[in-house]
């Protein structure tokens, strides 16, 4: 058993092994559609005690992307959101199928909002979004030199896009103004390694 060292506590550590503590006796669909399903398990928790635990599985990644010009501008877009229901400001993301490279579909996912293409990508950040309840898998790019084309937007979304100063969109999140995980994840990320000096 690989044992990891998770927290000092005083001059002591606590250890904690990487195997899965959970135990699944057995499991059924709940519910299902073309982009996620639920599914319910009976389990044996950590503790050795019966339980139940809900996961979404979802049928895609999560894409994000910042599109960054010369002059340190960012494009975002607003747009409803239907779940959370409210106005969403977030940096253009969607969905990519799993068989199909992630940054393909952040190209697609780009010009689709934005109606920008780029010369130039490099890979952000990953991150689990929801991961007590999820497995969903969010891959984040930064685009740069940019270059305008035509939006060509989903029926489904109804977008409006803003090019914006990138220390304005950082002071938004601070704020409060920018709640979306992966916009925030993908800010502070870039605000970081500009300090750095990376970018």
């Amino acid at each position: 058993m690989q044992l990891k060292v998770t927290k000092q506590i005083g001059y002591f550590y606590t250890m904690h092994p990487e195997e899965n503590p959970w135990k699944i006796i057995s499991q059924k669909n709940v519910y299902d559609n073309s982009w996620i399903n639920l599914t319910e398990y009976q389990v044996i928790n950590p503790a050795g005690n019966p339980g139940i635990y809900g996961k979404v599985h979802f049928k895609g990644l999560a894409i994000g992307i910042i599109p960054l010009d010369s002059e340190m501008n960012i494009y975002i877009v607003g747009q409803y959101r239907f779940a959370p229901d409210c106005y969403s400001w977030e940096i253009p993301e969607g969905g990519g199928a799993l068989n199909i490279d992630p940054l393909e579909s952040a190209k697609r996912e780009l010009l689709e909002e934005t109606g920008l293409k780029a010369k130039r990508w490099s890979e952000l950040q990953r991150t689990h979004l929801s991961n007590s309840v999820t497995d969903e898998l969010c891959i984040i790019y930064l685009a740069q030199e940019l270059e305008q084309f035509e939006p060509e937007p989903e029926e489904t979304e109804q977008l409006v896009i803003k090019k914006i100063p990138f220390e304005e969109v950082y002071e938004m999140v601070l704020d409060g103004e920018i709640t979306d995980s992966v916009t925030v994840i993908a800010i502070m990320k870039l605000k970081l390694m500009i300090i750095e000096g990376i970018v």
